[in-house]
């Protein structure tokens, strides 16, 4: 008996070993299979607006992407997490996760993500109204679709541009064509989410253009679509479109059925995500409500004890105040009756207001685009002219020659004033100048300024007197750009008015509270001045001090308007005094920051200037100019080397590349738009192989929205075109002077 229970001991010992060494599995690591199919669920999960769980996809494909360090799921990872900011209106995120995504896709090649990626942001820019910059994305995106015969995605890019062309009244007509186009692509598509898309924006097409019947048709194909597939944000845009079309063929009962059942799914989309949360919150006050209604009944079983005590009176008094409580009801029933339909009328007037509203902001952004687009527009012929005049001044003209140049000259710096002062305007209308604080020295700002004004003043044998208070801080914090703005068109104004003359202007400290430093800024003339009369009006767009100032000085009347308003963003006023024949005063206080260190140190402390730069460091130097073209490319080479410079000329930004790799240049000049690869792009591709020539953009487009993508693209600076030789030579100098001495 015991060798029996010997033996099953052993036999049960041998199995159980054997079953702990084969029971451990190895670890896999995760399959790039199983991340597409996460990217895949999670899409769906953004089209059906559960952003909880979209979120926990894609936080699980992003671990399992980064572990094998597949960098093209990484990117795709974060272009769909855009997408889903992209929904929920969190624009900036979505921005930051699709540059992320670009530049990794960018890195390794993926043109089919770039694609995705240029698509979304598209969305994105249409969303923040930036609707110029997602057309140009999505015909990124086109031209590599075009290349693949994808008809699917060729169908979602002409879907997305006829969303934008929708927008404005004046692009209707190409939003049906692009409808068109998407009918014709996505014909065969197995995508239900995109198919429900199209069907709704065709609905709204229809419906602006007063076919009623094929909006109807459109919008149910949309809202079934839309159900069937579980996409509840297409389900309420559906019922919502669908209330709009029966409201306009006079069925107000079925228009506020649509508008209840869009808001049910709009209430079920708020709470989409919180369900998890409210089913605990629920369970914990399901306990409390028992527990309270327990205590109800008990109380209530004693009162029914002493009802059934009372006389008949009280059961008398009872049935009186049912019947009044079921009056109170009655009446109440009819006044919530009253209230709804007061509300629905007030529903519609806000919807006309609204309409007025959006029907003024696209009368205002129109001419906006407008203003931008004509005057970047000009910029191109005026640089021919400018930079020809240069050359034939310089080429010993004779004295009735020099004095048609000298002209010619003026009229073409006339009419660029005009232009950045139309721009400046422009954007300050727009709401589109924003606060950019750094630390910058206030004295060498002002006296760069002065500099730049100096031949100005030598013209009008007019002397500037300038006065810089001790006291002042060396290093303040602020927006030095708008300083200088201010103070060009302040001394510029006074410059124009004030012949034989002077100019004094002064900076004095008025008061300094811990890091905080006030300051009194005073432009004073003794030109023409300004009448009485005329001293409220002169900040106002296109106006001068009188007519026969008008013609005997010129200008716009742009300079003051665009000083006002700068002012107003710095949170100042400007103050005028003045008398007619006796000059000019102007005045406002600024408020600064400034480091600790440079409190301490009240009194800056006198450096020695900087050596000034002469044009001889050119010489012999090689310069690269990078200018599609061929007018632009023959005056930047001639004034180049006539300071002697080693120029060489590249049509575009592939040559410009291929150039820089087989060649050693000093220097860079690099155009933006050219055919190919743009400016940028170029660049990009040069920093990979050389970080340390400079490279300065040579340019016409304004600069204002997006200095920041020239810098962190490898740019050490940029010359906007047309451009004064003074400041096109000052910073090749510059750079070159820098080179040699790091070299």
């Amino acid at each position: 008996m015991k060798n029996i229970k010997l033996i099953a001991l052993l036999f049960w010992s041998l199995i159980a070993f054997g079953f702990q060494e084969s029971s451990p599995q190895e670890y896999s690591k995760p399959k790039p299979e199983q991340i597409k199919v996460l990217l895949t669920e999670a899409e769906n999960s953004i089209d059906m607006m559960e952003f909880d769980k979209a979120q926990e996809q894609l936080n699980r494909s992003l671990e399992y992407a980064t572990e094998i360090d597949h960098e093209r799921y990484i990117a795709l990872t974060s272009s769909i997490l855009a997408r889903m900011y992209q929904v929920r209106h969190e624009y900036d995120k979505g921005i930051t996760q699709l540059e992320r995504a670009i530049s990794i896709q960018r890195k390794i090649d993926d043109k089919q993500g770039l694609a995705y990626s240029y698509v979304l942001y598209s969305k994105i820019l249409n969303s923040k109204g930036e609707r110029n910059r997602a057309l140009n994305y999505l015909d990124l995106a086109k031209t590599y679709y075009e290349a693949e015969e994808n008809s699917e995605q060729l169908g979602i890019v002409s879907l997305n541009k006829a969303v934008i062309y929708l927008q404005n009244e004046n692009t209707y007509d190409r939003a049906l064509s692009e409808l068109n186009n998407a009918e014709i692509y996505l014909q065969d598509s197995t995508n239900p989410y995109e198919l429900s898309r199209l069907n709704y924006f065709l609905a709204r097409a229809y419906s602006h253009k007063g076919d009623l019947q094929k909006a109807e048709t459109a919008a149910l194909a949309s809202l079934k679509i839309a159900q069937q597939g579980g996409y509840t944000g297409m389900t309420m845009y559906s019922y919502g479109i669908l209330s709009e079309i029966t409201e306009d063929q006079n069925n107000p009962q079925a228009a506020l059925d649509y508008l209840q059942k869009r808001d049910e799914v709009r209430e079920y989309i708020f709470n989409l995500n919180k369900e998890a949360l409210q089913s605990e919150v629920n369970e914990r006050e399901g306990v409390d409500a028992l527990k309270s209604t327990l205590d109800e009944l008990t109380v209530r079983n004693a009162e029914q004890e002493k009802t059934l005590k009372v006389n008949k009176l009280t059961t008398i008094l009872s049935v009186a105040l049912i019947t009044i409580l079921s009056l109170l009801t009655l009446s109440l029933y009819k006044n919530n009756n009253l209230r709804a339909r007061a509300n629905e009328l007030l529903q519609k007037k806000n919807s006309e207001l609204t309409l007025a509203k959006e029907n003024a902001e696209k009368a205002s952004l129109a001419k906006v685009q407008f203003l931008t687009t004509i005057t970047h527009e000009l910029r191109t012929p005026l640089y021919a002219v400018t930079g020809l005049t240069h050359l034939l001044l310089e080429e010993s003209p004779t004295e009735s020659q020099k004095e048609h140049l000298n002209s010619l000259k003026f009229s073409g710096e006339y009419l660029l004033s005009l232009i950045n002062n139309i721009l400046d305007l422009n954007k300050l209308e727009a709401n589109k100048v924003e606060i950019v604080k750094s630390d910058f020295d206030l004295k060498k700002r002002m006296s760069d300024v002065l500099i730049a004004l100096k031949n100005s003043a030598d013209e009008k044998n007019t002397k500037i007197h300038f006065d810089f208070d001790k006291k002042i801080p060396k290093k303040l914090i602020g927006d030095p750009l708008k300083i200088s703005q201010i103070l060009i068109n302040l001394l510029g104004n006074s410059i124009k008015f004030t012949e034989n003359g002077d100019i004094w202007i002064s900076v004095k400290q008025t008061a300094q509270k811990d890091k905080k430093v006030s300051l009194l800024f005073e432009i004073k003339d003794n030109g023409e001045g300004i009448g009485k009369e005329k001293q409220k009006a002169i900040f106002e767009n296109f106006t001068q001090g009188s007519t026969q100032i008008n013609r005997k000085f010129g200008g716009t009347g742009l300079g003051l308007s665009i000083v006002k308003n700068l002012l107003s963003l710095l949170n100042s006023e400007i103050e005028l005094e003045s008398e007619l024949g006796e000059g000019s005063k102007f005045t406002f206080n600024l408020d600064f920051e400034a480091p600790e260190a440079e409190i301490k140190n009240t009194v800056a402390p006198v450096e020695a200037e900087e050596p000034e730069l002469t044009n001889e460091i050119m010489e012999n130097k090689r310069i690269l100019v990078v200018e599609d073209n061929k007018i632009n490319q023959m005056i930047t080479r001639k004034i180049l080397e006539k300071n002697k410079v080693i120029c060489d000329v590249a049509d575009n930004g592939s040559i410009a590349i291929e150039k820089v790799q087989n060649n050693d240049f000093d220097l860079i000049l690099m155009d933006i738009h050219m055919p190919g690869i743009s400016g940028i792009e170029a660049t990009i591709e040069i920093r990979k192989f050389d970080t340390e020539i400079p490279i300065i953009a040579l340019t016409a487009v304004t600069l204002d929205d997006n200095l920041d993508e020239f810098y962190l693209n490898g740019f050490n600076d940029i010359i906007p075109k047309p451009y004064k030789t003074e400041e096109f030579f000052h910073k090749i100098n510059k750079y070159l002077a820098s080179r040699e001495t790091t070299v």
